[in-house]
């Protein structure tokens, strides 16, 4: 893997209850500049995507804690889309899988998913999880119809870990998010089988690779 391919895989994140307009230009111009995506708050889409529209654009759904109502999630996604985002992240209901209401998550999967043609990847909070509730996650976001699945939204304590990535990658492609901060964090997880990397220091972690 050179350079290029990395900043590719990185999703140049900026997601803090602070996040600002000029924020989200500093994340969009060092995501043009070295060739990433970029992931920001859906308050800020519309202006992003005029902002920087080669760059592409992700936003979250849900965020961060999932639990929004099944229609208020949609209805994010459509106005995400409406105003130029090209990718969803959008996060589980880790209360409802945990009290093992799969049909309830699943659906709620597949509601975003039929709402826009935009790519969906599903955060599970991996952390939050035992291993039958990662192994359910996969099984219902694979289910349900989404692109990926995401290990984590860096709020909750714990990161992307490679045996969640790799546990993950038995369903669908993995985002490794949360706690990624250095060329070699990132390499890992690509070689645990995540094909996209979420971190806020995506500028480090190109600059760090050899």
């Amino acid at each position: 893997m050179n350079r290029e391919d990395l900043a590719a895989a990185i999703d140049h994140t900026v997601l803090g209850p602070e996040t600002t307009v000029g924020d989200v230009e500093r994340v969009l111009d060092d995501a043009s500049e070295y060739g990433m995506n970029a992931c920001i708050p859906p308050c800020y889409v519309e202006e992003a995507a005029a902002y920087a529209p080669e760059v592409t654009l992700a936003t979250v759904v849900g965020f961060p804690h999932g639990q929004h109502h099944p229609a208020a999630k949609r209805a994010e996604a459509e106005q995400a889309w409406d105003d130029g985002a090209d990718e969803l992240d959008m996060v589980l209901n880790v209360g409802r899988l945990k009290n093992g209401e799969h049909d309830a998550v699943r659906a709620d999967i597949e509601g975003v998913v039929a709402a826009t043609p935009l790519p969906v990847k599903v955060i599970v909070e991996a952390a939050l999880l035992t291993d039958a509730e990662k192994h359910a996650a996969g099984k219902l976001t694979e289910e349900a119809g989404a692109d990926y699945l995401k290990t984590s939204t860096g709020f909750a304590d714990g990161g992307a870990t490679v045996p969640d990535v790799e546990l993950l990658s038995e369903y669908l492609p993995v985002k490794a998010s949360g706690g990624i901060g250095t060329a070699d964090d990132a390499l890992a997880m690509l070689d645990a089988g995540a094909t996209r990397i979420g971190a806020s220091s995506g500028v480090e972690i190109v600059e760090d690779y050899d």
